[in-house]
Parts: structure tokens; C-alpha cells; sequence
């Protein structure tokens, strides 16, 4: 079997590996070998984190529309029954902007749900 020279594919598939690791520290972002294994591990981190970061806001949302509902005397579950009743289609971030930026169209939101 020939020996085989990789030169700069192998050259250039290493210097691809290695500026993605820019900024990490010690050796993981000068040695190819720890280097490889740290950006494995980072992808790893990022893909998983991409799926949780959705459930981190969705939590938030709630938390915040369950607060501005509170102030009005109302829990979170009983106001989203009520929207759906009142056919009304808006999703929890949109709903817990108004809460926090725009408190009157909220509590015009709630007076609405509660004629409903």
C-alpha cells in the first residue's frame, strides 16, 4: 500500500478546528488534539442548549404573564381559559410583552376577557 501525503487538506481541515476554538483556554485552543475534543464538546453544548434555551423563555413568558394577571386579581390558568374561550389567539411571548411594555392594552385584554 502507498503511503499517503495528506499536506494541506490535513493543514487546512487542523487550522479550521483550531480557529473555531479561538478564545477557549489553556491548550484547548492551541493544541489540535484538545482542541478537537473541546469543539466536539462545545457543539455538543450548543445544540443541546438551542432546545432549552426555547424552554427557558417559554418559562419566563409564563412567569411574567402569571404576574400581571395576578395584579388583576386572576391566576395565569383561568386567564389563558378565558382567551382561548374568547377565541382570542395570541401566543405567550406577545402576551408577555404587553404585560411588561404595554400594561394598558393588557388590562384592556383582561376587561375584554372578563365581558366575555
Amino acid at each position: 500500500m502507498t503511503r499517503v501525503k495528506r499536506g494541506y487538506v490535513a493543514r487546512k481541515r487542523r487550522k479550521k478546528v483550531l480557529s473555531l476554538t479561538k478564545g477557549f483556554r489553556g491548550s484547548s485552543s492551541v493544541l489540535f488534539r484538545s482542541a478537537n475534543q473541546r469543539n466536539m464538546k462545545a457543539l455538543k453544548y450548543a445544540y443541546r442548549d438551542r432546545r432549552k434555551m426555547k424552554r427557558e423563555f417559554r418559562k419566563l413568558w409564563i412567569t411574567r404573564i402569571n404576574a400581571a394577571t395576578r395584579m388583576s386579581n386572576m391566576t395565569y390558568s383561568t386567564f389563558i381559559h378565558k382567551l382561548k374561550k374568547a377565541n382570542i389567539v395570541l401566543n405567550r411571548k406577545l402576551l408577555a410583552q404587553l404585560a411588561v411594555r404595554d400594561q394598558q392594552v393588557f388590562q384592556q385584554l383582561f376587561s375584554y376577557i372578563e365581558g366575555v
